[in-house]
């Protein structure tokens, strides 16, 4: 067992970033990966114990990352997608709510054998789903439609009110006995909103108040951002227990909302930390897992948890989105959408030693109960989502389609290409004579500014999993490149390379840096200029495809040495982008778009 905090925290941090990279690897959920790693190095290896490592501060620190991880859920939030799901999320959060309250509350206590009091807190838990789980199971997923809108507010919102119900519940418990729950909430209720709402709002305003005044430089309005949020959180838990999480969420929110400030930069650095706090928290829940909580576990608890899955979830979801507007097929993925997350872990954990020493007695399973949902549901969820997406047609496993800014005649060549061998090919331009000769071609097409504001909102991504910037200004697509890496991985931006590449390479310029660009498509020389004057020149855009007769050197003896390679198709149908940071490996069985022959060919 490490003894060493430091050398323990260290390998909480390299197991968890490593479990993420293997899940990678392997395409599985992050989270099936980080459960595995740490149930590992905790209980089977005895490698990691967490409460030995940091005793009283164990706590407070995952409170703390926990905060931070719904701050930067609630970045995500706009307020305008409630116009869309505002109902729903409204019945979600009232009749949702009290259904899965009651109903595993019940459950608890017919089929785990709790006493009231202790079913009706462990009831109150699992309302919670919160964003450390559904946010990394959604980016694995990726519906589209109302369905991925609503399960992400869903899984933030209802954080901080499971986490205030808990509460509410648990000091009715130590204050009024069992019969005191009622009497006492709607008090500790008010003032847990109230709390959460003013320091949230202040919050908000400090930040907003540095950026606006530009009271900090560049280089600190990140910090300054995490010192408000940190903050916000403890002020708010002093005010009201718990009711921290809470504040850091309508924090989130507010900033989002705000149209004066840019908030860019401080999103992108919550969502670098979130995927740390998250590897970290998960890897910190399943290694504080002992053998002796499993022996605590018996039929009646696995059948707890399996009527939450097929029962408690699907009812309530079913009884809140009746007369919504959405299909069966939302609202069946909806029901499949309820995997439990570290606040209830930590929580319930916090509780149960309270409540052992005020002379519950079963308080003790209380800890052992929830992680078993968390493993199961987690586990469960996480292997049947991205399946059961796609069968009720509301997911791709791995989008292959295209955006294409700049609807010229090089956009327009390659989305005709791309479009013909079958893949979803969106062309965007601010310029609507090009738009109007793409729709022509019989290409969807998108007439605006690829850098607006709403258009990650208004344009349909369906099937479409990676950006190709075309335009003939460079910095034009470089900014594209920065918005939409806001819903594309950076490894599936591309961007034509500036105009001077080549000479900026001879004399070892440096070119915009690469965290602030997509990836340089095709060769050094392929710019924009380049490719327009290949094109008038006669060049065409034309698929070839390879087999064990006809290889890349026929490939090569057919069109010239100035054939380039722009795009291969594997046989299974995967879409490769040939980039200058890349080699072109044509092979037997790959279909190749290239552009032939024109000025320059030779």
């Amino acid at each position: 067992m490490l003894d060493n905090p430091l050398v323990g925290l260290t390998a909480i941090i390299v197991l968890g970033v490593g479990a993420q990279w293997l899940a990678w690897r392997l395409k599985l959920p992050a989270i099936i990966a980080l459960l595995v790693v740490g149930v590992l190095a905790g209980p089977v290896s005895g490698f990691l114990r967490p409460d030995k490592l940091f005793g009283e501060v164990l706590f407070p620190i995952i409170s703390l990352a926990v905060a931070l991880i719904l701050f930067e859920g609630g970045l995500s939030l706009r307020l305008r997608d409630l116009k869309e799901i505002g109902a729903v999320m409204r019945n979600l959060m009232t009749l949702g709510v009290l259904l899965t309250w009651v109903l595993s509350a019940l459950a608890a206590h017919y089929l785990a054998g709790l006493q009231w009091g202790l079913s009706a807190l462990l009831g109150a838990l699992l309302v919670v789903t919160g964003p450390t789980v559904i946010i990394p199971l959604l980016k694995h997923v990726r519906p589209r439609g109302a369905a991925g809108l609503i399960a992400k507010w869903e899984g933030i919102v209802n954080d901080p009110i499971g986490a205030i119900l808990a509460v509410l519940v648990f000091e009715a418990l130590l204050v009024g006995g069992e019969g005191g729950i009622l009497a006492h909430g709607l008090r500790g209720l008010l003032e847990a909103a109230v709390a959460g709402l003013l320091c949230g709002l202040a919050g908000a305003l400090v930040v907003y108040m540095v950026l606006k005044r530009r009271w900090a430089p560049d280089y600190l309005q990140n910090p300054v951002a995490l010192m408000a949020v940190l903050a916000a959180f403890a002020a708010s838990n002093v005010m009201s227990h718990e009711s921290g999480l809470l504040a850091v969420t309508v924090m989130g929110i507010a900033l989002a909302n705000q149209k004066r400030v840019a908030v860019q930069h401080i999103v992108e650095f919550k969502e670098n930390l979130r995927v740390l706090l998250i590897s970290s928290l998960f890897i910190l829940l399943a290694a504080r897992l002992q053998v002796a909580d499993l022996e605590q576990l018996d039929l009646g608890s696995l059948l707890f948890v399996g009527a939450l899955i097929v029962f408690v979830r699907p009812v309530s979801v079913w009884f809140s989105t009746i007369g919504m507007g959405l299909t069966w097929r939302e609202r069946a993925f909806l029901a499949w959408m309820a995997p439990r997350g570290i606040v209830a872990a930590a929580v319930s954990a916090v509780f149960a030693i309270d409540l052992v020493a005020a002379g519950y007695a079963d308080a003790a399973r209380l800890a052992p109960l929830t992680f078993l949902v968390i493993v199961a549901t987690v586990a469960v969820y996480g292997l049947t989502a991205a399946p059961l997406a796609r069968a009720l047609g509301l997911a791709q496993s791995s989008p292959q389609g295209v955006v294409v800014l700049g609807a010229s005649d090089l956009g327009r060549a390659v989305g005709v290409a791309l479009r013909e061998l079958g893949f979803a090919v969106l062309m965007v331009d601010a310029n609507y004579k090009n738009i109007s000769v793409a729709r022509m071609a019989g290409l969807p097409t998108y007439y605006g500014s690829a850098v607006s504001e709403h258009i990650l909102d208004e344009i349909d991504l369906d099937g479409i999993g990676r950006l190709l910037a075309l335009t003939t200004n460079d910095e034009a697509n470089s900014l594209a490149a920065l918005r939409f890496s806001e819903v594309f991985d950076n490894g599936e931006i591309y961007q034509l390379p500036p105009n001077n590449m080549e000479e900026g390479l001879e004399e070892g310029k440096v070119f915009t840096p690469q965290h602030l660009r997509g990836r340089f498509l095709f060769a050094a020389d392929a710019n924009a200029s380049a490719l327009a004057r290949r094109l008038g020149g006669g060049a065409q855009i034309k698929t070839t495809s390879l087999t064990e007769t006809f290889s890349h050197a026929d490939f090569i003896e057919s069109y010239g040495e100035g054939a380039l390679p722009l795009f291969g198709v594997d046989a299974e149908g995967g879409l490769h982008v040939f980039t200058t940071d890349g080699e072109v490996l044509l092979q037997a069985g790959m279909t190749v778009v290239a552009l032939v022959g024109g000025e320059g060919a030779e």
